[in-house]
Formats: structure tokens, sequence, C-alpha cells
């Protein structure tokens, strides 16, 4: 029987000019660059300008996806957008991010994905769903933030990790073929949502200093959690695919700290040459972190047609997830 598959015809980023370092940030709280990256591995991330919103990020990104894939923006049948920090409560910055790519003439379907670090994974779900149920032939799915929004600058456990930033891959359906998206996973746990939230929003209200709420986060809980959720699914993938760690060729993780990346390439056996890092340059872009990594390593060369690429990402919610790709 002939089958649907959504394959990854192109990928693209973008990132604000504005470069926030840990010498910079040594200004502003009580920290130091050696203190940060020892912890995290980062050492700078982005800021988004005033008057950038995260439609812009992840509408640049989408171009760069269009164009890396060299079709007509007009035959994208859906966009999503994976993102925490829309540019507004509504309409959705999906539905921003088409007008901005020009493409509102075609009415195609436009919505938000929220699952926080791990809304790539969510929507990429989603839209490999649509291909495979034959309703969708070519989908674009962006991972956006600007996580500067809902910082608070005077909290060293949380201003230090938090970057803006957006990614994006256009996926296309392929019939019968061995190459595109082989399995995705999805998780969440909602027990523990005091572990990492914002402490405002609508319907429970403003924040104690007003507005919409920044991170609060109890960072050691927090750590242990997606360790040991990245490990799970990491074996998930590998048992739905029924293949050996061995046969994964490059890890794509979320961009949280370098620790954590660390110990999941550890449990794949994988030597960090072939994991990509961008941790250190971007700090964590939330659901933008794995397609600005995934734009990267496409982009320079390393990832090559044939090989498997393991994708797996970790969010407040708690929400966790994973894709296999064969590129």
């Amino acid at each position: 029987m002939s089958r649907l598959r959504a394959r990854i015809i192109g990928t693209g980023s973008h990132l604000p000019e504005k470069r926030l370092t840990n010498h910079d940030l040594a200004r502003m709280v009580d920290t130091s660059d050696e203190w940060i990256f020892s912890r995290t591995g980062i050492r700078e991330r982005r800021i988004a300008a005033e008057g950038e919103y995260t439609s812009d990020l992840a509408a640049q990104a989408g171009r760069n996806a269009i164009q890396a894939a060299g079709i007509d923006a007009a035959t994208i049948d859906l966009i999503l957008v994976a993102t925490t920090t829309p540019d507004l409560i509504f309409p959705s910055t999906a539905s921003i991010v088409q007008h901005k790519l020009g493409l509102s003439h075609t009415r195609m379907p436009a919505f938000d994905v929220q699952a926080v670090c791990a809304g790539f994974m969510h929507a990429l779900s989603v839209a490999d769903q649509f291909i495979r149920a034959g309703s969708c032939w070519r989908v674009l799915v962006i991972g956006a933030e600007t996580a500067s929004r809902i910082i608070d600058w005077n909290d060293r456990g949380t201003c230090i990790l938090f970057g803006d930033g957006a990614g994006a891959v256009l996926l296309e359906a392929e019939l019968d073929g061995e190459r595109g998206l082989l399995s995705t996973h999805l998780h969440a746990d909602g027990s523990q949502i005091d572990l990492l939230l914002t402490d405002g929003g609508i319907s429970r209200g403003p924040a104690p200093g007003g507005g919409m709420g920044v991170i609060r986060m109890q960072g050691n809980e927090v750590f242990k959690q997606a360790v040991k959720a990245m490990e799970s699914c990491v074996d998930e993938t590998l048992a739905a695919n029924q293949i050996s760690k061995e046969q994964v060729d490059w890890l794509v993780p979320h961009q949280a700290n370098i620790r954590i990346i660390q110990g999941t390439a550890k449990r794949l056996g994988m030597p960090m040459e072939r994991v990509a890092v961008t941790v250190d340059r971007h700090g964590n872009t939330s659901a933008a972190s794995v397609p600005l990594a995934l734009d990267e390593v496409v982009r320079d060369g390393r990832i090559q047609a044939g090989q498997r690429v393991m994708m797996v990402a970790f969010g407040g919610g708690f929400t966790w997830g994973s894709a296999l790709v064969r590129w």
C-alpha cells in the first residue's frame, strides 16, 4: 500500500543582531563569565531589538527555509508556529507570519502550537500527521521566540539562560520514499508545573510585579527532569524504529544546557562531534533551539543524505518530544 511521508526539503533560521555576552550580564547581576559558562556552556545570546517581534524573526526564518527548498511559497498548504512568546494574545503569530510572507491571499490555515521548549517537536509532529493523512502537501514549521521579553533581569538563575531567535523547516510529502520523518513521540506531565512557569497570565491575572509575568524556575529540579525525560525519549525512539543507538548519525537536541546535551549524547554513545551544539552562542531559545541548531548543521554540510538524525527537546509543562529523520 502506498504511504505518504513528510520530508524536510529546506531549513532556515534568523537571529537578532544584538549580542548579550556573559561579560555584559556580569555588569547587570552578580555573576561572571566563568560561573555561567561552567554551569551552562553559554557564552552569549541574541536579544531582539525594540520593535522587533517574534513574528519578524519567524517570517525571516521561514523565508530562508522557502529559499533553501527552492519552491513557490504560494504552494505551501499550512503554516505552524511554535512559540511561547507570541506577538499578541490573538491573533496567532502564525497568522501574522502568513501575512508577512505575503501569503494571506492563499487562505491557507495558520496556527500556533504552545509546548514551550518542546514546541517545535510538537509542531513538527502535527505537520507530520497532516501530511501522512494526505491533508497537506507542503507545511512550513517554525519555532520562534523573544524569550527576553519574559525575563526578570535581576534573577541570575534565569536571565543568564535565555535568548531570542527563530528556526524553520519546510516539509513536503513524498510517496513511498525512504527519506523523511520516520517517527515522532510526544509527552506531557502537568503535575509539576510549579517547577517551571511564568508568574502571571490572562486567566490567573497579572504577575506580582504587574504585567504578563516572567519566567520562574527551580533549576536543579528542572535539570533532573530534563535529563530523565530526554533519555527516555531517546530509548523510545530507538525502540519504535527497531534500530540500535549506533545507527543514529546525528543528534540535534534542545539547547538548554551543555550538561543536558552531553548526557543525552552519552545515552546514545555518540561523540560530541556528531552532536549539533549552538547553546554557547544562542543560549536557550526555547521552541527555536532545535530548528536553529538543525539549520546550522544542514547548511554547513555536516548532515548528509541518507543519515539518521534524532531531534529531542524538553520544556515547561512539562512537555517533551523527539523525532527521527532519515535525511
